[in-house]
């Protein structure tokens, strides 16, 4: 096994003379996401982010390394890497890890402090401040630096595949035909890596054990062809906005939180106790890492509760909003029509084609006031569940904790959603998983401030050198 002191030696040194000022020209590209920047082809910026970190995993000392950007048409780019076995061997069907990323990010979004901005890389405090630095922009260099460390003690690895997806932020739509164009190449997938996760602290390793599904999609009011005088017309014509807010109490009730009941399935019992360890162990900062104002609160301070909810139970959030002016802009107008964005979490066990067809059922039957009613559906996304670690994985994620954070490994779900694992649950039914991340407290991904913790993602680089170093041994056995 590694010597964790010479491991964390050589990790360090990679991050401070080459990540972080990588990351930084990272940073400072505008590569948002499809879904958020239709003419990405055009302005070049994802191309330019690939680019670079093509560029600099050229530049890697690995040996039995290969990469290439891998474009198919009309799709955003992959970066897709390999490293050899250290036993050399070329068979075809040896066993492979596949460590997976993204580098895509989300738009800029408002409220940064001064100083800051999405595209503005500053080191503060230990921390890297930037759009997509930690989400997830990190993943290739902590990926091929974890190589890079066994390689540089000696010790052996198994065969490796990095593949970098550009689509991840609008919903993973390019990968699968990525997937399956480059299906051969990844091979005989053993285990997963992904380094695309959240850690409920920085001071220990956090493993993913489920992620939630993903119900998007843009809910369209029309009650009139054009806008009216609001004194003309109140009273009369029911506002757009009443009816929408009509239409989501049907799938959300507004005093509790509680949502549509196809949208709920089964906790296992492990869920609940693995729950009540997470609660153990950060207590007060599961509510306390949100940025809450003056007073406010969650519905339930039963912090359990607010782990299962966060993670087993569904949830809604309003991203957005159309029609609507400004209120600089805001005349007396009785406006013609309302659209939401809506953004549906699901559990993990819950199918998303069919939870899409009972919500947009629901909202779409039986408009009020015969108002023009339609939900736009957008990629529907099923959650995923992790299959049981084997004894080796389990052993080795918890030797890695105790190496490089001098404490137990946690497992835990997470509220958010990761295509990719779901996709690759499905095609490799056999696959272990080790599914993590540096998204901690006030992390802030997608929104204002959001930062990399270096620190973490240092230890973290280690814990993946730990952890490929025993699948070398695993399987050698």
């Amino acid at each position: 096994m590694p010597e964790a002191n010479e491991i964390q030696a050589y990790v360090d040194q990679r991050w401070s003379e080459s990540i972080v000022p990588a990351l930084k020209d990272y940073i400072r590209i505008p590569n948002k996401s499809p879904a958020f920047d239709p003419d990405w082809e055009t302005a070049g910026h994802m191309q330019m982010a690939v680019e670079l970190l093509s560029e600099w995993a050229a530049a890697s000392p690995l040996k039995g390394f290969s990469q290439e950007i891998v474009t198919l048409p009309g799709r955003t780019p992959v970066l897709f890497a390999e490293v050899a076995a250290t036993s050399g061997t070329d068979d075809p069907d040896a066993p492979t890890v596949l460590l997976y990323g993204h580098y895509d990010k989300q738009p800029e979004f408002d409220g940064w402090e001064d100083g800051l901005g999405p595209w503005i890389p500053v080191e503060r405090d230990g921390k890297l401040y930037g759009r997509g630095g930690a989400d997830d922009g990190y993943a290739l260099f902590g990926s091929l630096t974890a190589i890079e460390a066994l390689q540089q003690q000696g010790i052996p690895h198994p065969r490796c595949v990095i593949l970098i997806e550009g689509c991840e932020e609008s919903g993973s739509f390019d990968l699968p035909v990525y997937v399956e164009h480059l299906r051969e190449r990844i091979g005989n997938t053993r285990l997963v890596i992904c380094l695309d996760a959240e850690c409920g602290n920085y001071e220990q390793l956090w493993v993913t054990t489920s992620l939630r599904g993903m119900l998007p999609g843009v809910l369209k009011v029309e009650i009139l062809s054009e806008g009216q005088h609001s004194g003309a017309a109140g009273g009369i014509v029911p506002s757009s906005f009443r009816i929408v807010r009509r239409l989501l109490e049907r799938v959300e009730n507004s005093a509790t939180g509680d949502l549509h009941h196809s949208l709920y399935g089964d906790i296992p019992r492990h869920i609940r106790l693995a729950a009540q360890e997470v609660a153990d162990v950060l207590g007060e900062g599961i509510i306390d890492r949100f940025p809450w104002v003056d007073g406010a609160h969650p519905e339930d301070p039963d912090l359990p509760d607010l782990v299962l909810r966060n993670t087993w139970h569904p949830s809604l959030a309003t991203v957005g909003v159309d029609g609507a002016p400004a209120i600089a802009n805001a005349g007396n107008t009785l406006r013609p029509g309302t659209a939401v964005k809506l953004v549906f979490r699901l559990p993990p066990d819950i199918i998303a084609e069919e939870a899409a067809r009972s919500i947009k059922e629901t909202l779409e039957d039986d408009p009020p006031h015969g108002a023009r009613v339609e939900f736009e559906l957008e990629s529907p996304q099923t959650g995923w569940s992790a299959p049981e670690e084997e004894s080796w994985l389990a052993d080795a994620l918890a030797r890695a904790s105790n190496d490089y954070f001098g404490k137990p490994v946690m497992h835990a779900g997470i509220g958010g959603t990761i295509p990719f694992m779901k996709m690759l649950g499905d095609a490799y039914p056999e696959t272990q998983f080790f599914v993590t991340g540096v998204l901690g407290p006030k992390s802030n991904a997608h929104g204002p401030n959001e930062f990399l913790h270096i620190d973490t993602a240092r230890r973290l680089t280690s814990c993946v050198a730990e952890v490929l170093a025993a699948a070398a041994v695993e399987y050698e056995s």
